[in-house]
């Protein structure tokens, strides 16, 4: 079912009859709501995650890994075709998106091992990758910090108004993200967000297995004395709307579309789906009604 900003309120009958066929031609931004048995309301914290959730900096960064990953392993001894092994990266990385990179790049090691070939450490091809990744986004970077580069359009749209609608109603924010926390916490200081978290922010570690998602979201509850129904959670990948439910939290499934800035990423939509998604919206543009149904 879809709801458009206006209709929130409205009984679900005619909800569905004013976007039927003959209803609405041109209906505003969409909540998709995918379980409406799920309480709401009560929330005393929330957990983001960050690139794709709130910033844009990184977007594209799959064009950088693929076909890294792909030129790695076409130089094993004993490699395929280089569709084949692009089958093969995509589907392992897309796997584990939401995860620390690290575990990427675990996987790019075994991946070596099955194809006869010695592979470096995981820290080694992880370094590469994030090497070439800066390559890409160091003009975003620097353009942000010098004011060139407008800080909304490297944002998931209504980013801002959905943090201030929060700490309004007196949550505490926290942010947690599987890249790696220095460029977390300097990427959302020039995005001007992180005066909004101050439960604290959160990225991965060298030291990887100190730093989870799952980890965050335990700190938060027992922090907090928090029940499930008390937490809400935000993000683009499957990790972290698997995470916020295994404790019993209210998870909204961004399926945003971080080249375009507009519209539903269908990909996305159907792996937060899966991953249990209570909800699904492609951005905070309709943050009246998107506020209005989680704080009904």
């Amino acid at each position: 079912m879809f709801w458009a900003k206006e209709d929130l309120g409205l009984q679900k009958k005619e909800v569905n009859r004013r976007l039927s066929p003959k209803g609405w031609v041109r209906p505003g931004p969409i909540l998709q709501v995918i379980k409406d048995d799920i309480q709401r309301g009560k929330f005393k914290a929330a957990i983001f995650d960050f690139d794709g959730t709130i910033s844009l900096i990184r977007a594209g960064w799959q064009d950088i890994m693929y076909p890294y990953f792909v030129e790695v392993l076409r130089d094993t001894p004993h490699a395929e075709s280089s569709a084949k092994i692009k089958h093969v990266v995509v589907e392992f990385v897309d796997l584990l998106t939401g995860k620390q990179t690290i575990y990427q790049t675990i996987q790019l090691a075994e991946e070596v091992k099955k194809r006869g070939g010695e592979p470096l450490a995981p820290l080694e091809y992880k370094h590469e990758y994030l090497r070439r990744l800066w390559e890409q986004i160091e003009h975003k970077v620097h353009g942000l910090e010098n004011g060139s580069i407008d800080k909304e359009i490297m944002m998931v749209p209504g980013s801002l108004e959905l943090l201030q609608g929060l700490k309004a109603k007196g949550l505490t924010l926290y942010l947690a993200s599987g890249t790696d926390e220095p460029y977390v916490i300097n990427e959302a200081n020039i995005l001007g967000v992180s005066e909004f978290f101050d439960g604290g922010i959160y990225g991965a570690l060298d030291s990887y297995e100190d730093f989870s998602k799952a980890m965050v979201i335990q700190k938060i509850i027992e922090d907090h004395g928090l029940s499930g129904e008390e937490l809400l959670g935000f993000g683009d990948g499957y990790v972290e709307i698997e995470n916020v439910k295994t404790v019993g939290g209210y998870a909204v499934g961004v399926a945003s579309e971080e080249l375009k800035r507009k519209g539903i990423n269908e990909w996305k939509r159907s792996r937060l789906t899966a991953a249990g998604a209570d909800i699904i919206i492609p951005d905070y543009r309709n943050i009246d009604g998107l506020m209005h149904y989680l704080f009904p």
